[in-house]
């Protein structure tokens, strides 16, 4: 509906867009550049960011750049995990089948992380998102991961990630060790109002717009709503072209903007 009537060739702030076109931001830049640092050097880091920051596609940008042939890519997100099912998780997405017990499945992991790291030169890069919502027998389970032959080398990059709860979290005494280890830490931030500019005509871009839709005035209401939250300015600008296709309108103003929002508090 959109893509017809504005004459698109695609669907406008779709989370579908390739990785090799998304828009780059400062913070998204420095955050990308934090999280291959991690993988070339095998650490553990902390990713954080509010809900919709851009996380999620920070990983997938990692994942989609990350060279097959040297590196082996396990994502979980799953905050029900104990730490027997999470080991049982890592193995299964190692093509491993699992021991029963925890210590078993412990010694599976740790045998098969270095397998691949010393017999067939690849690094397993472990992400873990959601982080924020795990128990705290699973983050305190986090820190055994990085546990290599007494803090000899690394074989692998552990990458956790989750909102900024997470960061409060892991300030407890109790979680001391965790943050002792941590090498690399990130927060990923929303978008200034220029760069939220830029991403709006970026994203339309991307989908085949030939000319401006949205009005600088509908630009700026939007950035004063979203505080520059990237899914929060998809939702609003999906829903703001929606309604000018409705009224048959070529152009989203502030107006748009306006109504869309009245409807968001209703």
């Amino acid at each position: 509906m959109i893509s017809q009537f504005f004459g698109l060739t695609g669907a406008p702030f779709s989370k579908e867009i390739p990785t090799n076109n998304l828009y780059q931001s400062t913070s998204f830049r420095e955050c990308m550049a934090r999280l291959h640092y991690m993988v070339r050097t095998r650490s553990f880091g902390l990713l954080s960011g509010e809900i919709g920051s851009g996380k999620s596609t920070a990983i997938r940008a990692l994942r989609d750049a990350l060279d097959l042939t040297k590196y082996r890519f396990i994502y979980i997100c799953d905050s029900s995990l104990k730490p027997r099912d999470f080991y049982r998780e890592l193995l299964f997405q190692l093509g491993i089948i699992p021991q029963n017990l925890k210590s078993d499945a412990k010694r599976q992991y740790e045998h098969a992380v270095w397998d691949l790291y010393e017999s067939q030169q690849k690094t397993v890069v472990a992400v873990i998102d959601e982080a924020h919502l795990l128990q705290g027998d699973m983050l305190q389970e986090i820190r055994f991961l990085t546990s290599f032959q007494i803090d000899s080398v690394s074989p692998l990059a552990l990458i956790v990630v989750g909102q900024p709860e997470l960061r409060a979290t892991l300030q407890m005494r109790l979680f001391k060790p965790i943050t002792q280890r941590l090498n690399i830490r990130y927060h990923l931030g929303g978008l200034e109002a220029a760069e939220m500019r830029e991403y709006v005509e970026h994203q339309l871009r991307a989908a085949g717009a030939q000319h401006p839709i949205f009005t600088a005035e509908a630009i700026d209401a939007i950035y004063a709503h979203t505080r520059g939250i990237a899914r929060e300015i998809n939702n609003v600008c999906v829903s703001c072209l929606l309604d000018a296709v409705v009224r048959k309108e070529k152009l989203v103003d502030a107006i748009h903007v306006a109504r869309i929002l009245t409807e968001y508090k209703e």
